[in-house]
């Protein structure tokens, strides 16, 4: 009896555990089932990832593409309204033309004796032009440039090619440096001491501009930065240094289209201050390879007068105004010893057949920009990274 008991114990013992470890089966299999279900779950969140970051980088690149085309037809628009207002100008003078000629026709007398008249009609008016533009100009200095004086070498920094510029005004010190043929922004020092010395009390001020520059041929007067936009074909912009805007902006017409000198292509429109004001140099159009000189109003942004000049632009590195006479730097195309050898004076005092070519300190160089400062009588110009000042010898128009 006692064994049969046993016997009942352990098959109820046995049973038990069978079935304990049934559910234990159980139980793994639906953990190793909810395993796969959540690695499964990771991979399609991963995959989903995935997936959003390839649209957001796609997206990316579709919202450059068309900012990029947003700006190039907003370069075209530019230049399409300068190509209009120039087709305006053309209008206007052939209308005057066809209206002279409507006129003739009324007269007996033979057709070339009208072009006669019309020739030298264009003639007095050109006289009378000038006339006017000298006595706008008020030209009260009467000095030229005789030669080179001396040279320093103030500091080496920057790219190759860039600008450094003071404002020509009496009392401003302020150095700003500009470096590289496209940039926007600007370093401004308190003085050429702070320049000089790399000092850090008062650190250097950054000015950010609201677009890059073109070229080196910027110019600074009366507290504002003018300077060629780039992706431009001929817009200038004026910037209020201390307010930090755009405070207006002109198309130069005619220019844009060629560097203005041969050594130096980055420069397409060349900005320079004199006595006299704001000037722009550039190159005439058609491939004549001569140099356009311009006499900007700073205040309104409207051109005063352009004349055509004799100078080339063929080995020209550089130019700039010293009161109302363009003198343009000529070199060897490896780099040499510059020389002033064209000098083009609007106010037609200076002679053109007794103008001596004029030397720069001998060194091999090559000049980025040169800018002349009247108060100092010095040229500062930028050679090869190193920022340099010519000190002038200067006597009166012959």
């Amino acid at each position: 009896m006692a064994a049969l008991q046993l016997k009942f114990l352990l098959v109820s013992f046995f049973t038990s555990i069978q079935g304990e470890a049934q559910y234990l089966m159980q139980d793994a299999g639906l953990v190793h089932y909810i395993d796969r279900r959540i690695v499964s779950i990771e991979n399609r969140l991963n995959k989903c990832n995935q997936d959003i970051a390839d649209y957001v980088e796609e997206f990316r690149e579709f919202s450059k593409k068309m900012m990029s085309r947003v700006e190039g037809l907003g370069i075209l628009k530019t230049e399409l309204k300068n190509e209009v207002d120039h087709l305006l100008t053309r209008v206007e003078r052939a209308q005057r033309e066809i209206d002279y000629f409507e006129s003739a026709k009324e007269s007996p007398s033979p057709c070339i004796e009208v072009d006669e008249d019309l020739l030298e009609q264009q003639l007095v008016e050109q006289e009378e032009s000038k006339k006017k533009v000298k006595l706008m100009l008020n030209a009260s200095c009467n000095y030229m440039i005789a030669g080179i004086k001396s040279l320093k070498i103030v500091k080496k920094s920057g790219d190759e090619h860039g600008s450094w510029l003071k404002d020509p005004g009496k009392n401003h010190q302020k150095i700003y440096f500009l470096t590289g043929t496209k940039n926007k922004t600007a370093m401004e020092f308190a003085n050429i001491r702070a320049f000089t010395e790399n000092s850090k009390k008062p650190s250097p001020r950054r000015i950010n501009l609201p677009f890059p520059w073109q070229g080196t041929g910027h110019a600074i007067y009366n507290g504002f930065l003018f300077y060629h936009k780039y992706g431009s074909l001929n817009e200038v912009i004026k910037f209020d240094i201390q307010k930090r805007n755009v405070t207006d902006q002109m198309f130069l017409s005619d220019a844009g289209e060629t560097p203005v000198y041969e050594l130096n292509p980055s420069v397409k429109i060349d900005l320079a201050v004199d006595e006299l004001g704001l000037w722009a140099i550039h190159a005439e159009p058609g491939g004549s390879r001569k140099l356009a000189l311009t006499k900007i109003s700073h205040e309104s942004m409207a051109a005063e007068y352009t004349w055509d000049t004799n100078c080339k632009s063929q080995n020209a590195e550089s130019a700039f105004m010293v009161c109302g006479a363009l003198y343009v730097v000529y070199n060897s195309p490896g780099g040499g010893t510059p020389r002033i050898e064209c000098i083009y004076d609007t106010l037609d005092v200076i002679n053109p057949y007794e103008i001596p070519i004029i030397h720069f300190p001998k060194r091999q160089t090559s000049h980025s920009m040169v800018h002349y400062y009247p108060r100092e009588k010095q040229l500062f110009a930028w050679d090869n990274a190193s920022q340099v000042i010519y000190k002038l010898l200067t006597k009166q128009k012959n």
